[in-house]
């Protein structure tokens, strides 16, 4: 493939990406209980520029959707959710895996997470105002929160198996399938 040609296909599968993300992340103010899921699968969306082009492309479709997000989207919950993790997270996944040992990558990976979940929590919270989550939680809230925060690490382990898979499928099932490339 031609350098301008490779260069026009990584602008329109980042733009194609980007859309979609975005979309994505404007269905949270459509179906109910989707401020965790929808900025999940919209950061699965940037796996494909990873696997196409690079990071670096993927990273720079992230930082418009990011931008976008915190302005247009209906719940800046998810728009915290997608900037502090779900967005770059399946970026940088594929360096944090080549972490030896094994148990130190997963230690990486859990910090990253749970200070991830932390700051988009307080910034929900204070950065955009949206004091009411406090009182979700009731009298019990600071071991509410704790539970939370360890389901939360439950649905990051499945999180990150899948986002394997996911590239496994693709790289090995549907480029060579649907695609047509090696």
């Amino acid at each position: 493939m031609r350098a301008d040609n490779r260069k026009s296909s990584q602008v329109a599968l980042g733009g194609i990406s980007c859309g979609l993300c975005l979309m994505l992340m404007f269905m949270t103010g459509l179906i109910p209980f989707s401020e965790y899921a929808m900025p999940a699968l919209a950061g699965i969306v940037l796996i494909v520029m990873v696997v196409e082009f690079s990071g670096r492309a993927a990273a720079v479709a992230y930082g418009a959707v990011a931008i976008l997000s915190l302005f247009v989207v209906p719940s800046k919950e998810a728009a915290a959710f997608f900037v502090c993790f779900f967005g770059y997270y399946p970026i940088i996944k594929f360096q944090l895996d080549k972490i030896r040992p094994k148990a130190l990558g997963y230690g990486v990976k859990f910090v990253l997470f749970n200070a991830a979940v932390i700051a988009a929590g307080l910034a929900t919270i204070y950065l955009f105002g949206l004091t009411e989550l406090l009182d979700e939680f009731g009298s019990f809230g600071r071991y509410s929160v704790l539970v939370l925060l360890a389901f939360g690490n439950v649905f990051f382990v499945l999180y990150d198996r899948m986002v394997g898979n996911l590239v496994d499928a693709y790289i090995l099932w549907f480029r060579p399938k649907v695609l047509r490339r090696k």
